[in-house]
């Protein structure tokens, strides 16, 4: 077994030859968002409210070529940002990259993951993205992070999935087998072109490039980056809450949770699915995978003690809550908009009023009456039933917070 040395000087060997993600570099803030690195969208999703301070600390840990450190600083505008990885090359261009946007609340450190003892004070958010099944001990390195984690704070974790890799892990070992040097990246891309180019067009490996990764895989970068890896470990639900429950944080969800539900898959037939009742949720998870071999990577958020956990079906608790309109959506002030993960959303008359009204809340020039709006207050103005706002909220269109 290689050891986290010569694993992580692979590994920053790969990047500074291919930096990555390879996202081109822009005069401005990138555009749209990714809810996932927006701190109020990340709570809400992860505690159904919004949380009471927005200047916290993040860290980036694993931040590549800054893409995601560049999102994270321009998201969160009361935030200050850490951003940390292994390789020099790719460091530079994060660099560069937030420089140009003015993302300018952010520092860099050259430094593994093991290593973030190193950086002074706790996280309200920590940010790992793609990182951890790079390490030799992915374990040590979710137990570094964890200790950086401050009380009443939120990680949002991103590691690969077995089941919907596996043409890519044979692809992978194909091209380690022909290579001259496995530590010649650029020799392995090559290869790995000849390869694709050579074999069949009905060829399992082939059709699975052509249906999933081919457009992103256009770039050496990311051919790269997805097959002639130095080092990647792949998990399953099993092997993945070995990792979670080693982190001593709990588990608050994945941010895909309509995947993860059993009823899309078993919903024709409700004998099984009294069955699945009997199961943990590990268990549920575990068969939704086998039945459901598509899982890729898994992207999920743990958690550090204390945090709220809301339940909004109490009617006098809903009513006094303040509501306001959710941060990440495209299209407002339309009826027809993109919601938190980009899907089409049409609102009725009444949702939309009852948005306007939420809107006011972080709109200039309206007065401290307007701040501090209840449901309650809302819902004489607009003919909308208490259960229509809880769809709001399930929706991620809306967050409250408790009176």
């Amino acid at each position: 077994m290689p050891d986290p040395q010569s694993v992580s000087a692979a590994v920053a060997k790969l990047y500074d030859t291919y930096p990555f993600p390879p996202e081109p570099l822009l005069d401005e803030p990138p555009p749209g968002y990714n809810w996932r690195w927006n701190w109020q969208a990340a709570y809400n999703f992860c505690t159904g409210q919004k949380p009471q301070k927005q200047d916290i600390r993040i860290l980036d840990a694993g931040c590549g070529s800054g893409v995601s450190t560049e999102y994270l600083v321009h998201l969160n505008p009361q935030a200050q940002v850490v951003g940390i990885d292994i390789s020099e090359g790719t460091l530079a261009v994060a660099k560069e990259r937030c420089q140009r946007s003015k993302a300018d609340r952010v520092q860099f450190r050259q430094l593994s993951l093991y290593d973030a003892d190193q950086i002074e004070g706790e996280f309200d958010l920590i940010n790992s993205v793609g990182v951890l099944h790079h390490l030799e001990d992915p374990i040590r390195g979710i137990q570094a992070l964890a200790k950086k984690l401050a009380p009443g704070g939120l990680m949002h974790i991103f590691v690969y999935g077995e089941l919907g890799r596996w043409e890519i892990s044979l692809m992978q070992r194909a091209i380690a087998l022909l290579q001259n040097d496995k530590g010649d990246y650029r020799d392995g891309v090559e290869v790995g072109r000849k390869l694709f180019a050579s074999l069949p067009e009905n060829n399992r490996i082939v059709k699975r490039e052509k249906e999933r990764w081919s457009m992103e895989n256009q770039r050496d970068e990311c051919f790269a980056d997805m097959y002639v890896h130095p080092h990647e470990i792949d998990y399953n639900i099993e092997t993945l809450f070995e990792l979670i429950d080693a982190s001593g944080l709990d588990f608050l969800g994945f941010s895909n949770p309509k995947f993860w539900q059993i009823e899309r898959l078993l919903g024709k037939e409700p004998s099984l699915q009294e069955r699945v009742k009997k199961l943990s949720d590990r268990a549920t998870f575990r068969l939704i995978e086998l039945l459901d071999p598509e899982v890729a990577h898994y992207e999920f958020f743990l958690g550090r003690a204390p945090l709220p956990k809301n339940d909004w079906s109490i009617d006098e608790k809903l009513l006094a809550a303040i509501p306001e309109r959710h941060p990440c959506m495209e299209g407002w002030e339309n009826k027809c908009l993109f919601n938190y993960d980009y899907q089409i959303v049409n609102l009725s008359e009444p949702e939309f009023e009852f948005m306007q009204q939420c809107d006011s809340a972080s709109t200039p020039g309206y007065g401290l009456r307007n701040l501090t709006k209840t449901v309650g207050e809302i819902l004489t103005q607009v003919p909308l039933e208490l259960n229509q706002v809880r769809s709001l909220l399930t929706q991620q269109l809306i967050m409250l917070t408790p009176s």
